[in-house]
């Protein structure tokens, strides 16, 4: 049996996916490690979206590349200027993170919940990449306003899931010169 922190070393941002879905059973589950998460005063400042509409997905590519184009970010300018590339690296589901606008924690509290998704979907052997968004606002407004959310709700980020079409070999991470002791 694997330990948590063999998960943590093997799991790897995937960028291509096969076109299947996730089991409901799966996607409960990462569902569940993302509401288990650590958050500032237990305020669980988190709100998830799942997408797993391919006709949405298709729409929201469209969407964010046309945002990308207009960012001062001269890479991010020539994805979202390239016809073949998509957003969401073909994956079938898509979960958007968002926060609780006047939390203080509503970053920190929503990384620990992507986090925990993460590492659960590696368990699981499914496949993960997670996705920026937050704080560019054109990008925020436009989600905001495709999923009709509350006021109070601010979208930060993607996760894309799906069974992996890749195989991403480990790397060792460790770096002594990272840690001081004191």
């Amino acid at each position: 049996m694997r330990s948590t922190l063999d998960v943590i070393k093997e799991r790897r941002s995937i960028r291509k996916f096969k076109p299947e879905q996730i089991k409901e059973e799966e996607l409960q589950a990462i569902i569940e490690a993302g509401l288990y998460a650590p958050s500032a005063i237990n305020k669980q400042s988190w709100n998830f979206t799942v997408i797993q509409n391919k006709e949405i997905l298709d729409e929201l590519n469209v969407a964010t590349k046309n945002v990308a184009k207009n960012l001062e970010n001269e890479m991010l300018r020539k994805m979202g200027s390239n016809e073949k590339y998509n957003c969401f690296y073909h994956a079938p589901t898509v979960i958007l993170v968002s926060g609780k606008d006047n939390e203080r924690s509503k970053v920190i509290d929503c990384s620990a919940a992507t986090q925990n998704m993460l590492i659960e979907a590696k368990e699981l052997n499914i496949g993960s990449c997670w996705l920026g968004g937050y704080p560019n606002e054109d990008r925020v407004q436009t989600l905001k306003t495709y999923f009709k959310l509350p006021q109070n709700i601010v979208p930060l980020w993607m996760v894309a899931f799906g069974y992996p079409d890749q195989k991403q070999e480990p790397k060792d991470k460790f770096k002594e010169s990272k840690i001081r002791y004191e």
